[in-house]
């Protein structure tokens, strides 16, 4: 009963169970009813032999007093008998202020103990740079060389790139209309609204994928038109899928709504219901008090927040509803619980409805404008919100460091790419060209690999750098989006999944929300497939981009991705779990291998 569960609170208010060790004794003070300085009273923490737990031991009422208070305060959110709170269809990510790692805004990049290799980096590429610019100038007379990259992104529809870049963009807009139709109940998410946008996004991926197999575009266009496709998908699947489920939520808060109306024209009997009236439901003429309401009678299903078919739900607003439609007689303290239980229930779907929102004009339905869509069109992240964490201010001096950063990253990765990869890469497009077996050809794989080696290994790290660290802060600037969290310490990782969460933490964040959580929500997966679920698709994406690169499909990068798993999973076992340093040599080996062997076999086989 919650009554003896708050009195054993108080019995046992001074055993208290905490999960970090603290040194012993501690003292703390308490303030005299004279409102003088606090007295100290002493507090003792006991072990308990296990690892990390100890016993706080303070013999003080006020300490009691607090800790039971707050055991009744989460025994009124959860309900009687330990009932959980619901979960929300939509995982509750949580967006900061913060900065990326590297940042120099970053109080703590200058302080790092690593800084120095962090200068070392780039001293060298400095110094690569001149050394190939020197190596040019002696074979070719120019310090660029032949440029044929640079020939091949500037020579051939660079124009025609720019503007489908632009009806890509533009064309995300459905997505907002279709949201827009749905506020003003043309159509319901549930039924018609979620076809229509997995139909849209069907169609805007292969339609962007046709143009570029059509237009037989080099791979410098195709990787950036496809990846710009990707991040759109993402965009527009988050947009989506969170306001067609706030739709949802505000035609149930409409529904009960009319529901209140509708109890405040009873009127009740002048006396209770007796024992020979006909009944309701148990759940609901059982009820005696609001406060027995607030503690047993909060429980509601899963998707109870976007039903709108109250005749098909199992919950207590289904039963009041019911109750309602009966016509039945109702005595005044019915009608007062009932209006309790409706009103707490409205509230409850208020919350969702503005989530953490400290502007009301940035609530559903009111951030269905063209000024918001633009804005989050714009935001460097692909998982929808109401509202983000934003500066005050736009440093101009900064986005033009991070602008110049990004151009110079590119310049240098192409220059690594011109002298390292492309001699490699023209290679064996000739052998193929040229007819020659498949016996042939993999006997050159090991000298292809290994050419590869270390440029593909240089060209992984700038790309991740130039995007994930000037790029993306760039467009977080621009539009002040406070939360640059945008990656993790991935390279001290000690297993692939450590890896997979934290060197893309947005798109990370994406699949998190809206596939692992969404397939367990929706089709009820277990958490092990849906980890499969969510693996499964980044491996068809990524070998999708294979497949536009390349212009076959293989399938050796689809492995790779699902290989993940098994690799995860080995690293939890005896022989790996604990051993950071050994796990950090597995996952740098296999970074450092595995990016070159698969481009070796997509360009030999």
């Amino acid at each position: 009963m919650p009554g003896e569960a708050a009195n054993d609170a108080a019995e046992n208010a001074r055993r208290t169970s905490f999960a970090e060790p603290v040194q012993t004794p501690v003292r703390a003070t308490r303030r005299e009813s004279g409102g003088g300085r606090r007295k100290s009273i002493q507090v003792t923490l006991e072990s308990t032999g296990r690892k990390g737990k100890y016993i706080l031991t303070a013999d003080d009422p006020e300490i009691g007093d607090v800790l039971r208070h707050s055991i009744e305060d989460e025994m009124a959110r959860a309900g009687a008998g330990g009932a959980k709170k619901p979960r929300n269809r939509f995982r509750d990510l949580v967006f900061t202020r913060q900065f990326t790692t590297f940042d120099r805004q970053n109080p703590t990049s200058y302080q790092s103990p690593f800084h120095g290799f962090f200068t070392l980096f780039w001293l060298a590429m400095a110094l690569l740079l001149c050394r190939v610019a020197a190596q040019n100038w002696r074979t070719y007379g120019s310090v660029l060389g032949r440029n044929e990259i640079m020939h091949m992104m500037f020579d051939r529809d660079i124009v025609v790139l720019g503007l489908t870049d632009g009806v890509m963009t533009l064309s995300t807009a459905f997505g907002l209309l279709l949201q827009k139709l749905m506020a003003k109940n043309y159509l319901s998410w549930n039924r018609l609204g979620w076809i229509i946008q997995h139909v849209w996004q069907t169609f805007y991926l292969f339609s962007v994928l046709w143009w570029t197999w059509y237009r037989e575009w080099p791979w410098t266009h195709t990787i950036f038109i496809v990846l710009h496709t990707m991040v759109f998908l993402m965009k527009q699947h988050s947009y989506a899928f969170y306001n067609g489920y706030l739709s949802q939520v505000l035609k149930r808060k409409t529904l009960l709504e009319q529901k209140l109306a509708q109890l405040e024209t009873i009127e009740p009997l002048a006396s209770p219901t007796s024992p020979e009236s006909p009944t309701l439901p148990v759940q609901v003429s059982g009820i005696e008090s609001p406060k027995r309401e607030s503690l047993q009678y909060r429980r509601r299903s899963l998707n109870a927040k976007t039903s709108t078919n109250l005749t098909k739900e199992q919950s207590e607003i289904a039963e009041i509803a019911s109750a309602l439609e009966s016509g039945r007689p109702l005595d005044a303290n019915q009608l007062r619980v009932f209006e309790h239980v409706i009103r707490s229930e409205i509230k409850s779907l208020d919350e969702e409805l503005h989530a953490k929102c400290t502007d009301p004009q940035h609530c559903y339905p009111r951030n269905l404008t063209v000024a918001n869509f633009a804005d989050w069109t714009c935001l460097p992240t692909v998982v929808y919100e109401l509202e983000y964490p934003r500066q005050e201010h736009i440093n101009w001096w900064y986005v033009a460091e991070k602008t110049a950063a990004t151009f110079g990253v590119i310049w240098v990765m192409v220059v690594i790419s011109q002298a390292y990869i492309y001699p490699s890469v023209t290679r064996a497009v000739q052998m193929q060209e040229a007819g020659l077996p498949l016996q042939e050809r993999w006997n050159e794989l090991p000298w292809i690999l290994s050419d590869m080696l270390f440029p593909l290994l240089l060209e992984q790290l700038l790309a991740w750098y130039v995007i994930w660290e000037c790029a993306l802060n760039v467009l977080a600037e621009l539009t002040r989006f406070a939360d640059r969290g945008f990656y993790g310490d991935w390279w001290n990782s000690v297993s692939w999944d450590q890896y997979a969460r934290d060197w893309n933490r947005p798109v990370h964040a994406f699949l998190l929300r809206h596939v692992y959580h969404s397939s367990i929500s929706t089709f009820r997966l277990s958490k092990s497939t849906a980890t499969f679920v969510t693996f499964l698709l980044s491996a068809c994406v990524h070998e999708l981009v294979m497949l536009c690169l390349f212009k076959k499909v293989r399938g050796y990068l689809f492995a790779m991705q699902l290989m993940q798993l098994p690799l995860a999973a080995m690293s939890r076992t005896k022989f790996l779990k604990g051993r950071n340093v050994l796990g950090n040599v597995v996952f740098w080996f296999g970074l450092f291998v595995g990016p070159s062997f698969i481009t070796s076999l997509y360009l030999i086989v």
